[in-house]
């Protein structure tokens, strides 16, 4: 499937083009360099914040900037719903802004707060309104999901851009509302669980992985991505949760609040990889729960990175946090098991293989509660209390048959 993105043909735009009626020859033709659409929006709705801070910061406007393609693989996608993550809480709050800053601005041209009005929200299902001319993957009115990387601007409005690469085609089995409850948390789940884990639908069969915290969204989304490739999943998260994640597919479930959870655990059979979503004190024993020197892994989602780089600033928080790293990794390395990081990590064609794992029946959305465009405070108040059993989405435009 990925190299499936390679292949679409190398004419493609010259079929646009020959088809546009606004491309010509002309000199106005020019500043439309990258675009082959007559959109000519310069303005949208959206909610912004103007600087970091809590709830009452998030503002809505008629007046934000419409989106704009730079470069030539660069789409426009019009959002019919948006997901929430407990990062975006986390970024309305300034957490990781330096690094993001970094990133947006590498040459550090731009003045202090230049990110700002900033658009949040990571997950994102539409229906594509503009292609730049390098796009051979996607046509306008393809209806596409992606999880946008956290440097640019985000879903809670009704327009925006993204890199192709970053996109792919929504699963056919879902609406736009359950499509946007999954981009962000299935990247992320790849990203640790194949990237940085070594795990595939080819090696993954019969291995024992324990998921610490399963019952949020990355967790819920790793349970049956697991299970689809035939692994053996334990799971902690509490009572009241047990039931849904064994809805899911999870083998064995260890409830953490009636006492220390590494104690039923010590009792298992030691795992292959465990996925750590909890953080906190959990480094101190999880890794004596993994079997040694059988290439078996520790990868956590919970790393100082952002704390170190928002503290320290970029150099030295980078210089900190590889130590930290590099420390961590030989002292479990001498014992016979591997300590990874792991990190989101936006992705077009990973998506394209949860996708048919969504087709398939083998994973689906997990929609926890849905608010209305007008309720994007409450969408964020209600992702802040945490203890989460799903996601929550807002949902753009109400009806899917404006396409």
């Amino acid at each position: 499937m990925r190299t499936v993105r390679h292949l679409m043909g190398g004419c493609r735009w010259l079929f646009y083009l020959s088809k546009s009626p606004n491309v010509t020859t002309s000199v106005s033709s020019q500043a439309r360099l990258f675009s082959t659409s007559n959109s000519c929006m310069t303005i949208m709705p959206a909610w912004v914040i103007d600087k970091y801070g809590s709830n009452d910061i998030l503002r809505f406007t008629k007046n934000a900037s419409f989106p704009v393609i730079n470069y030539p693989n660069e789409v426009i996608v019009k959002v019919f719903a948006a997901g929430l993550n407990p990062f975006d809480v986390s970024m309305r709050g300034g957490y990781g802004s330096s690094t993001l800053s970094m990133k947006r601005d590498p040459l550090n041209i731009k003045q202090t707060g230049s990110e700002f009005p900033l658009i949040l929200g990571r997950d994102v299902s539409g229906v594509i309104m503009e292609c730049g001319l390098d796009v051979k993957y996607f046509r306008e009115r393809d209806e596409v999901w992606a999880a946008i990387p956290p440097w640019k601007q985000g879903s809670l409005a009704e327009f925006v851009v993204l890199s192709a690469n970053e996109v792919s085609h929504k699963p056919k089995s879902l609406s736009h509302t359950e499509a946007a409850a999954i981009p962000y948390v299935a990247t992320t789940a790849w990203s640790a669980l194949v990237n940085t884990g070594g795990l595939t639908k080819d090696n993954c069969d019969k291995k024992r992985i324990l998921i610490l915290g399963g019952s949020g969204g990355v967790g819920t989304l790793a349970i049956q991505m697991l299970k689809a490739w035939g692994a053996h999943v334990t799971v902690t998260c509490s009572q009241n949760a047990e039931q849904f994640v064994k809805g899911l597919g999870a083998d064995h479930v260890v409830n953490y609040t009636v006492g220390p959870v590494e104690e039923p655990l010590s009792a298992l059979e030691k795992f292959d990889l465990i996925l750590d979503n909890v953080g906190g004190d959990t480094e101190r024993w999880a890794l004596n729960l993994l079997k040694p020197w059988s290439g078996a892994k520790y990868v956590t989602l919970v790393t100082p990175f952002l704390e170190n780089t928002d503290t320290l600033g970029i150099a030295d928080g980078m210089l900190q946090s590889f130590a930290t790293m590099a420390t961590k990794a030989l002292k479990h390395f001498v014992k016979g098991v591997h300590y990874r990081w792991g990190f989101s990590a936006p992705s077009g064609p990973a998506l394209d293989e949860i996708r048919e794992l969504v087709d398939a029946g083998q994973i689906r959305a997990v929609v926890e509660e849905t608010f209305s465009f007008s309720q994007v405070p409450q969408a964020f108040e209600k992702v802040e209390k945490g203890h989460a059993r799903g996601k929550t989405v807002v949902q753009i435009r109400k009806g899917e048959d404006d396409l």
